[in-house]
């Protein structure tokens, strides 16, 4: 179990999109073509209080101003598994306050869309996408709360800079919702 960069991304408008920042700059700093990555989202105040010694192995001493929200990042996801069914079978313990996930995917333009063969299977889609010209390499980094609140960032790989990654909170619904999901008993 590790915490992402303690020194973070610049000041953000709220803690959820801070987070998903410093996530988006952790994935960063390990290159392209990685799994997809689950983080828990735990207070960190309450972090320090109530496990003192995982505060300090993550270093989250006391003297330094920390993000309200540390990002720890669990086991790695089982390969072979779908994503959603891997997200299916989540169950957080009540001390996480959110999760957040980090996957890449390859993207088309909306103009794209009417040029999609009928008929094909998912693994057909899968190929053809690969191989349309007009294909993005995205990374998406998604967030959500167990109040509902939501952040995503997405960053393109031929734009791979702190300074071009869009941040909102609709970016990825579907994914938002899948990570929502996890937090229904």
């Amino acid at each position: 179990m590790s915490n992402v960069s303690p020194s973070g991304p610049p000041m953000a408008a709220s803690p959820l999109t801070r987070a998903v920042l410093e996530i988006d700059e952790y994935a960063s700093g390990l290159g392209w073509d990685q799994p997809a990555r689950l983080f828990a989202l735990v207070d960190t105040v309450q972090l320090r209080t109530q496990e003192p010694a995982l505060a300090a192995q993550l270093g989250l001493d006391e003297g330094e101003a920390a993000a309200p929200l540390t990002p720890v990042e669990q086991d790695e996801i089982p390969s072979g598994t779908a994503l959603d069914e891997f997200l299916a079978t989540i169950a957080w313990p009540d001390a996480v306050a959110g999760c957040a996930l980090t996957v890449e995917r390859l993207m088309l333009p909306p103009s794209a869309e009417a040029a999609v063969p009928k008929g094909l299977d998912e693994a057909g889609l899968a190929k053809w996408v690969a191989a349309h010209p007009d294909r993005q390499e995205v990374r998406m980094t998604v967030a959500v709360l167990r109040d509902g609140a939501r952040e995503s960032a997405l960053r393109l790989r031929e734009k791979d800079s702190p300074t071009e990654v869009l941040t909102g909170s609709d970016l990825v619904p579907g994914l938002a919702d899948a990570l929502s999901a996890t937090f229904e008993a």
